[in-house]
């Protein structure tokens, strides 16, 4: 089995992700950083207090569209305003899994791990809600159960380091990959998580079973100026399950590298 997961970047580089998407031959497809504006398609602006972007205006049914057979599942974890064609428009924003045809999907579950649901009269540029999405699937050739959690975590002015919240949210996305996994499972826990190497939630999440996979890799892209490179993680509750784990730097898809998994 094949997991992937990547900040989608709202699908500001969409011809190469779209490309990419049906090539890298995942199983189990966790994208952040996803959008969906209900009755638009093509591209949107969006703007906040530091950052001025193309983004897809529903990148969500673009993916779907390039994985039709795809078990397609969007959860938002906020809404705000973009420009369509010189208008403004409400856009959701969140996270997106989306599982191959041939995996039963036995299992699914979410939950909040920084603050709830709001709809912006302008969109924030830190402490934004943020969600996370879980999914049980059972590998067919083993007969083994596998939850894979993923989230797109905190984004904060001040910085990546460890804070009360962060450990919150650390302490939540323990909850959410207890709760829906059961003895014997696998679990894979993945996504943009914006902490660095040594923050404590390495320390909750290893009390939850889960070891992490990415240490001090660079998980960023030519199209990320910033010089901390540190943003994606992925763990597991098996480590002895891993067959290959690469965070490939081309091609760029992204302001960050996917990461992939086999199992």
């Amino acid at each position: 089995m094949r997991i992937v997961s990547v900040n989608a970047w709202g699908g500001a580089k969409f011809d190469d992700l779209i490309a990419w998407l049906p090539e890298v031959g995942a199983d189990v497809l966790c994208l952040q950083e996803v959008t969906r504006t209900p009755g638009h398609t093509g591209w949107t602006h969006f703007a906040d207090a530091e950052r001025d972007l193309p983004q897809r205006a529903d990148l969500f049914d673009d993916v779907r569209s390039a994985l039709p057979r795809a078990q397609a599942f969007f959860l938002a974890s906020d809404s705000g305003p973009v420009t369509v064609g010189g208008e403004r428009q409400r856009q959701d924003f969140g996270v997106a899994t989306l599982v191959a045809e041939h995996l039963p999907v036995v299992g699914v579950d979410s939950a909040y791990v920084h603050g709830e649901f709001l709809d912006h009269d302008e969109w924030a540029s830190t402490h934004r809600p943020r969600n996370a999405l879980a999914v049980r699937t059972v590998d067919r050739d083993t007969g083994r159960a596998v939850c894979i959690v993923q989230a797109h975590g905190l984004r904060d002015a001040q910085g990546k380091g460890d804070s009360p919240v962060r450990r919150e949210q650390a302490h939540k996305l323990a909850g959410l990959a207890r709760r829906i996994s059961r003895p014997g499972d696998l679990t894979v826990l993945c996504g943009d998580l914006n902490l660095l190497p040594g923050s404590e939630t390495f320390t909750i999440l290893a009390e939850a079973g889960l070891t992490d996979l990415v240490g001090t890799a660079d998980t960023r892209t030519s199209s990320y100026p910033k010089p901390v490179r540190h943003a994606s993680y992925l763990l597991i509750s098996d480590p002895a399950a891993v067959k290959q784990f690469e965070i490939p730097a081309a091609p760029e898809v992204s302001d960050h590298r996917p990461l992939v998994l086999d199992i």
